[in-house]
């Protein structure tokens, strides 16, 4: 049984978002660009969370005060055929292009970060700040030499799998098939390793996780992961790994996605009512705009009729908490998975991530600890693989 996240008396908004403002904010995980790419999408509007499933846009983002983070290039895992891995390489590049396309479109609002210290100097002119990640590598293409292209083309971390075992490394949610990485998987290491790239465990095996904290030159991150101690769901950490990660310097950023906070059952209905929606809209990102508002549509319906069981907003601070109790301050981060399942009661879009800072300082955490959760652990470990990747 977890404890209660926090039971201390809240400072007023007005404190939380006046520490939180000069603080650098990041987060390690936004799925964000996968809704960029939607048809109609504009990100420099205000959305509502509940109807247009889009948890983070600019208004949003000066609201919550986040300054930026990870913007992710996500490729569904498929078939590990020569179609298949064809097919990931070019959605990989054109995931990539939507990110530099959005920077392109508004340079006065997104600024591209190459380095640790280009994080602050783009905050500082009012900017969101945007680092560019890999979230499985199976648009490699099993071609360990690609990753240097996604590395000029702006990408500083990356992971090697995602929900099913690829030709890099064991899923936590699929069968064994390398005992941790493969062979490309120590390549791709190396690779991260030479380049100056972050190395991301979230999403691999355990075993995974433990041959990447041998064979890394540098410190690596789980850029949203949770607590097995207070979940045990296998994409969650247990204590002894934890341990091992910050041993090496590295740090977990913790993540929102409600089902690795807890078990959430959904009723009969709610289930058979998504699986009929899913059957009827296959392939959605590639659809017509027509088909993707009426989808959305469905899906506000199937929500009203089929409420979701969510977890809350203590449930994620219990797993926060836990992780900073056992490995400290230096060692935890945040990666709340926005737009990509991430988002709990209370927490719902990128509008109310300073409600974080604000639990942290009930819980009597300085300043200089929130602002080492917030951004500045993560770019301490980038300064770290980059002085690593220049020897």
């Amino acid at each position: 049984m977890c404890q209660p996240a926090f039971a201390k008396t809240l400072p007023t908004e007005r404190a939380a978002r006046a520490l939180h403002e000069r603080i650098l904010t990041l987060d390690t995980h936004l799925d964000t660009p996968a809704v960029v790419a939607r048809p109609g999408f504009d990100i420099l509007k205000h959305n509502d969370w509940k109807t247009a499933f889009a948890q983070v846009d600019v208004p949003r983002m000066k609201e919550g005060g986040l300054d930026g983070g990870f913007w992710v290039i996500y490729t569904a895992q498929g078939p590990r055929t020569p179609e298949g891995l064809n097919a990931a390489r070019d959605a990989g590049l054109m995931r990539a292009v939507v990110i530099r396309e959005m920077l392109a479109r508004s340079p006065k609002v997104f600024g591209l970060a190459l380095k640790a210290d280009d994080a602050a100097k783009i905050a500082a002119e009012g900017k969101r700040v945007v680092f560019m990640s890999i979230k499985n590598s199976y648009p490699l293409a099993k071609d360990v030499s690609l990753l240097q292209t996604y590395y000029k083309l702006g990408v500083r971390l990356v992971g090697p799998v995602h929900f099913a075992t690829n030709d890099w490394a064991d899923s936590s949610t699929d069968k064994a098939e390398w005992g941790g990485l493969s062979p490309l998987g120590k390549q791709l290491v190396a690779e991260a390793n030479r380049l100056g790239m972050i190395l991301d465990q979230s999403h691999a095996s355990d075993l995974v996780l433990d041959q990447m904290l041998e064979l890394s030159t540098a410190p690596i991150i789980a850029s949203h992961s949770g607590c097995k101690a207070i979940y045990d769901h296998p994409r969650n950490l247990d204590d002894d790994r934890l341990k091992a990660l910050a041993e090496k310097g590295g740090v977990i950023q913790m993540n929102a996605f409600g089902a690795y906070l807890k078990a959430l059952p959904q009723s009969p209905e709610r289930r058979e009512a998504l699986a009929k929606l899913s059957a009827a809209y296959p392939n959605l990102a590639s659809r017509s705009q027509a088909d993707q508002e009426a989808f959305r549509q469905a899906r506000v319906r199937l929500d009203a009729e089929f409420p979701e069981n969510r977890a809350t907003f203590d449930d994620f601070m219990a797993h926060l908490l836990h992780a900073i109790r056992l490995i400290g301050v230096d060692h935890v981060g945040i990666g709340l998975d926005w737009d990509g399942g991430g988002g709990v009661v209370g927490l719902e879009d990128a509008s109310k991530v300073w409600k974080i800072t604000q639990a942290l300082m009930a819980e009597g955490y300085s300043e200089e600890d929130i602002a080492k959760i917030w951004g500045g652990n993560v770019l301490r470990v980038m300064r770290e693989v980059e002085a690593k990747a220049q020897k």
